[in-house]
């Protein structure tokens, strides 16, 4: 080399080893074509196909074998068919991978309304394994294939958004109580991001009166790989918009080290607030609380919803001191 062509190649090049010398970087693509496989096939790929197939070969046959045992514990007396389901939810969790962290204690008086947040159809699959309760869905439900069945052999409660049927309903659901069911109901009336609670809607608890107790819960997702999940992870769990649950479970399916934590707050009677409003004030708050706790990775304890005349709730354990609401106090 020349003294001229010494004198245009930088010091740092003129440094660096022959075989390093590229003048086009190193690019690689996927040899699948096509968009549909880029959140697999990406530079750094978060999962495996194989594991996502064999999760939802699993979950398909766990559901296949189920429906026949629940539709014939329904025609059986006994409690089978309260804690057959049980055992079902519990189980789709596990074939998809989803690990169940619960805090807290199921109210031992039965009939029991419970009132969870509601930020994904995964809420069914974690709510349902942790609780022997029946769920209150919207209408729609009972016509998508494969769920409706699934929703029916639960012995699920479909509500519509029309107010010429809400006494019918509400009726249905008090005959439920009555028998000795405990529902599982989510008074935000639709699912959300996942980064916060929505407003409850006080006319989802008409018909808590007819439970002996009214529990909170409070459900997040807060762990994928293993590791806290953030604001970023939350479209992996939270189902809303127009996604389809199709390629939502495709997505999850893929990742690793997932998981809900379910917290149980303390249960009350609703008896003791003046007004289903009341109530639906005192369980939000608590709800809310509780979520926003475990979205920060907090250490948390179940909360007391209070009356309106006993103060705001008062939370038990680590919670105590932390939050915007355990500043007010």
């Amino acid at each position: 080399m020349d003294a001229a062509a010494t004198a245009r190649v930088p010091p740092e090049e003129a440094l660096r080893p022959r075989r390093l010398r590229r003048r086009k970087p190193l690019r690689f693509r996927p040899w699948l074509p096509g968009a549909a496989w880029s959140d697999v096939l990406d530079v750094r790929p978060h999962g495996g196909r194989l594991r996502a197939v064999r999760r939802i070969a699993l979950a398909l046959a766990l559901t296949l074998l189920a429906m026949p045992v629940q539709a014939l514990l329904l025609l059986l007396p006994g409690r089978g068919r309260i804690v057959f389901p049980r055992l079902y939810w519990a189980g789709m969790c596990r074939a998809i991978g989803l690990k169940v962290r619960v805090v807290g204690r199921p109210a031992a008086e039965r009939p029991v309304l419970f009132l969870s947040n509601h930020c994904s159809w995964l809420d069914i699959l974690v709510l349902g394994g942790v609780l022997e309760a029946c769920f209150v869905a919207k209408s729609e439900v009972g016509t998508w294939p494969l769920v409706s069945t699934v929703a029916r052999l639960g012995r699920t409660v479909f509500v519509s958004r029309s107010r010429g049927r809400t006494g019918t309903e509400a009726e249905q659901m008090r005959a439920r109580l009555a028998a000795g069911d405990s529902l599982i109901l989510f008074p935000e009336g639709t699912s959300s991001d996942g980064t916060r609670v929505l407003p409850f809607r006080s006319s989802f608890l008409a018909v808590a009166d007819a439970a002996r107790q009214v529990q909170p819960v409070s459900v997040v997702y807060d762990r994928l790989g293993g590791l806290p999940a953030c604001r970023r992870d939350r479209p992996f769990f939270a189902w809303y918009g127009d996604m389809d649950i199709a390629t939502h479970l495709w997505r999850l399916a893929r990742r690793s080290g997932a998981r809900a934590t379910v917290l149980l707050h303390e249960p009350v009677d609703p008896r003791a607030f003046p007004d289903r409003k009341a109530l639906t004030a005192a369980v939000a708050e608590v709800v809310a609380e509780g979520a926003a706790a475990l979205r920060q990775n907090r250490p948390v304890a179940p909360l007391r919803p209070a009356p309106p005349l006993s103060g705001r709730p008062a939370a038990a354990g680590p919670v105590a001191g932390n939050g915007p609401a355990a500043a007010a106090r």
